[in-house]
């Protein structure tokens, strides 16, 4: 048996060892923090428009910082609770709705998209909403048509937006390419609205915010008071608040606000059942395929790639006077985010720089 000296020294070599642990696992952040800040003070000034960005590993923040000024005209600087708008990271919200409805038996990816909107024309056999979703469709994407600022400050409702695009010439047949497309997600967004018998912004609010406790996270609004909004601005060599245009317009394409710890809260809940079974949530993370059988980088509302050698998930977003970015590494369960109010400013290649960081770094 150990004598209580032997177990007394035991337990302090434990002791030891532990701190040890830890000590070099605070330097390693330490360093990447470092590394972090002096990418991020070269690429936003203190008295311009700003960002804020989030590394979290294992589902919890390790790097957490604001930069530059939530609105320039007031001169109040970014915190890292600020609100934006996050563009296209949208899409994940929107695809994780289709397949919340999948899973409650109201509809199926497969079906054609003339089951819910008999008058949607169609060229080729059929339009799949799982088409809508790996941007694999081939209609006309309304934000490149010419006549799209005819519309723009125009509060229309989703049906009539997909009205203002839907009798256009299609650019491919169904399945044939890979092209992203914004026109979409619209009309999945009008789907989600159709066969939940709830507004899009009331679905995502009650079925996916409310349930996470996402609780700075809405549809965006630019005449609703939202605490903690950031400005969004624009640099037309000198910065200039951002264009005004009506939210309906991107819809369930581009039209929510979110922060940081609520994106967060987010990506924690894709590696749980809280909204999906894994094995539903998993057919958003798995490439597409072409009618030909080419496999496709896009799953549904994520680019699917890999990052020095690594797999990720992400996805970015612009809209007017905001650009924003998320990556994630499911392997090392690493998640880098950054908000961005002006779109002059993208996030999307230093996220990408930061995520290196974190994989050397942890």
């Amino acid at each position: 048996m150990k004598t209580q000296k032997q177990t007394r020294n035991a337990f302090t070599f434990c002791m030891l060892i532990a701190l040890l642990l830890l000590s070099q696992l605070s330097l390693k952040a330490q360093t990447l923090e470092t590394k972090i800040d002096s990418l991020l003070t070269k690429m936003f000034e203190t008295e311009g428009p700003g960002a804020v960005f989030m590394v979290a590993k294992d589902g919890k923040p390790i790097y957490r910082k604001a930069f530059g000024m939530a609105n320039l005209e007031l001169e109040v600087p970014m915190v890292p609770e600020n609100i934006f708008q996050i563009g296209s990271m949208t899409k994940q919200f929107t695809a994780v709705g289709i397949l919340m409805l999948e899973e409650d038996g109201k509809l199926d990816i497969e079906d054609d998209v003339r089951k819910y909107i008999p008058d949607f024309p169609v060229q080729g056999d059929q339009l799949t909403i799982q088409q809508l979703m790996n941007h694999t469709s081939g209609i006309k994407d309304f934000t490149r048509m010419k006549s799209i600022m005819s519309i723009a400050r125009n509060d229309l409702s989703p049906k009539e937006i997909v009205d203002f695009f839907k009798d256009e010439p299609v650019d491919f047949l169904p399945g044939e390419k890979f092209e992203y497309n914004n026109s979409g997600y619209v009309v999945l967004g009008y789907v989600i609205e159709l066969v939940s018998g709830m507004s899009y912004e009331d679905f995502v609010e009650q079925r996916i915010f409310q349930k996470l406790g996402m609780n700075d996270s809405r549809y965006a609004s630019d005449r609703e008071l939202v605490k903690n909004r950031a400005y969004g601005y624009h640099d037309r060599g000198g910065y200039t608040n951002k264009m005004w245009v009506s939210l309906n317009i991107p819809f369930a394409s581009g039209s929510l606000m979110s922060t940081v710890d609520d994106l967060l809260i987010w990506q924690n809940a894709l590696n749980s059942e809280k909204l999906l079974k894994q094995e539903t949530i998993r057919k958003a993370f798995t490439p597409g395929t072409l009618s030909n059988g080419e496999t496709l980088t896009y799953g549904y509302g994520w680019h699917i790639k890999e990052l020095g050698g690594m797999p990720i998930r992400e996805h970015g977003g612009s809209v007017f006077g905001f650009k924003s970015m998320g990556v994630y590494l499911p392997e090392q369960d690493i998640y880098v985010v950054g908000l961005s109010n002006c779109d002059c400013n993208s996030p999307t290649v230093i996220t990408r720089e930061i995520a290196k960081l974190a994989i050397e770094s942890l």
